[in-house]
């Protein structure tokens, strides 16, 4: 009778352990459903989520970082035809993307329109000196209108150069060059940036995700067009992705992320590097790779942002993009800082540059579940181009095409250290508890059903034994 008893309680105690065993199995996919039921409600970009919230109005401070390159001998390049010779004075910070967005508009195909309102605030703490220190760059209205005046009328230009006693360098402040000065030349307000407070991007139009989650944050429209107008080839002009603020929910790292630059006039895609821990969350670090301003040469999908075949040295100038179809045919190039991954006769043609993939690569690190973007780095470089000419005095002893970089911008954001206490007590954790939960469910149901089965087998032997003695 005892045997008895015991075996029965043993094989009872087996199948609670295998009960609780399969009770944090069932709670694997199931934890999993509810996890991703509620990430894909407070993904939707609408009134009352998460995401919406966010999406609103930037969450954390958004910084632009701007180092400017300084020429230090103009008068042998004019004189002499020296090779330039640049320093980098930086950074100056402006705090921007403070503004929400406005004429927030709902549409019926599950989109929602907005435009983004453009301003810069100058940080002192954040520089290293003020809007109104002095730097000597390239001249932009003389570079400008060298490229966009027909040759024919060079002599024209060469006129107007020695009548406002103009040249092919200038001294300026760094807020003058940044955000506009008034020009002799042209008689209007240039700068690199100009204008630009006050000023909007847009409209866009992304997908809300309610629909298709898969679609959230994805840009349906730009200036009310599904495709770019610049470079007149189907596969340039798409208009792919996000604009990288935030992803679609779960995150694959195998696959690329795509992202809309309205900046570079063009999508991008960017690839895993690493998982990487940012204020005790795992996120996944996307960047670009150097096949993304790789010449045509290299990377044929490029072949169509080849606009000049001169100035690119028919097509084989690699990490530049020539951006004058989106400028109204100014020279404007745009690349790495430093042009990494650039040919390397860019930085012999201007001395003083040295790209360091740390500090100069673009990344973007998403928390996976959510797809929302926790910190990034967009660094890109502004350059001009100039050359040579018979008839205008102050580039006749230019030998060739040069790419004179002029400013390289950081614009960058983290989350505080609030956001990501709330990100980890609100999401990580639950999550993180949920898979505790499973794990010691089964663990324990399976180490019961292993106790308890041993034990049987052992009592009900010494049973069999004791029949017999």
């Amino acid at each position: 009778m005892g045997c008895c008893n015991r075996r029965c309680g043993l094989i009872a105690g087996a199948v609670v352990g295998a009960v609780v065993a399969i009770l944090g199995g069932i709670l694997i996919p199931v934890g999993k459903i509810i996890i991703e039921g509620t990430v894909e409600k407070e993904a939707v970009i609408e009134p009352g989520t998460t995401a919406y919230d966010n999406w609103v109005s930037a969450g954390a401070a958004v910084y632009r970082q701007f180092w400017l390159f300084d020429l230090k001998n103009p008068l042998e390049v004019l004189h002499y035809g020296a090779v330039p010779v640049v320093v980098e004075k930086g950074p100056y910070t402006y705090r921007t993307r403070y503004l929400p967005k406005e004429n927030i508009t709902f549409h019926s195909n599950n989109t929602v329109a907005f435009l983004l309102p453009m301003g810069a605030i100058f940080e002192p703490l954040m520089s290293v000196g003020s809007e109104e220190d002095n730097i000597t760059s390239l001249n932009l209205a003389v570079a400008g209108a060298y490229a966009l005046v027909p040759k024919p009328l060079h002599s024209v230009l060469e006129n107007l150069i020695k009548s406002t006693n103009s040249s092919l360098f200038q001294r300026r402040t760094v807020k003058e060059m940044l955000w506009g000065y008034s020009d002799p030349i042209l008689k209007e307000t240039v700068g690199l940036f100009s204008p630009y407070n006050g000023t909007y991007d847009g409209y866009y139009n992304v997908f809300n995700g309610k629909d298709d989650i898969s679609k959230v944050s994805k840009i349906e429209r730009w200036r009310g067009e599904t495709k770019l107008p610049f470079w007149e080839d189907e596969y340039c002009d798409m208009i792919n992705g996000t604009d990288a603020s935030s992803f679609p929910p779960f995150v694959d790292k195998t696959k690329p992320l795509y992202l809309f630059s309205s900046d570079i006039c063009r999508s991008v895609s960017a690839s895993y590097e690493a998982t990487v821990n940012l204020k005790g969350i795992d996120v996944y670090r996307f960047s670009l790779l150097p096949s993304t301003l790789a010449s045509p040469v290299d990377n044929p999908d490029n072949k169509c942002f080849c606009k000049n075949l001169e100035t690119s040295k028919n097509c084989t100038m690699a990490g530049v993009l020539d951006i004058g179809s989106c400028q109204d045919g100014r020279p404007i190039f745009i690349s790495l800082p430093h042009f990494l991954h650039g040919s390397p006769h860019l930085r012999e043609d201007v001395l003083g540059l040295n790209p360091d993939e740390e500090h100069h690569k673009t990344f973007f690190d998403v928390e996976p579940l959510t797809g929302f973007t926790l910190h990034f780095a967009k660094r890109i470089q502004v350059n001009m181009m100039y050359g040579p000419s018979n008839v205008i005095t102050v580039l006749k002893k230019v030998k060739d095409y040069t790419l004179f970089p002029l400013v390289w911008l950081n614009e960058t954001a983290m989350l505080d250290d609030e956001t990501a206490q709330m990100f980890q007590d609100e999401i990580i954790s639950n999550v993180n508890l949920l898979e505790i939960i499973q794990k010691v469910l089964l663990g324990v149901g399976v180490g019961i059903f292993v106790v308890c089965l041993v034990s049987y087998c052992v009592v009900r032997k010494r049973c069999n034994q004791s029949k017999f003695v």
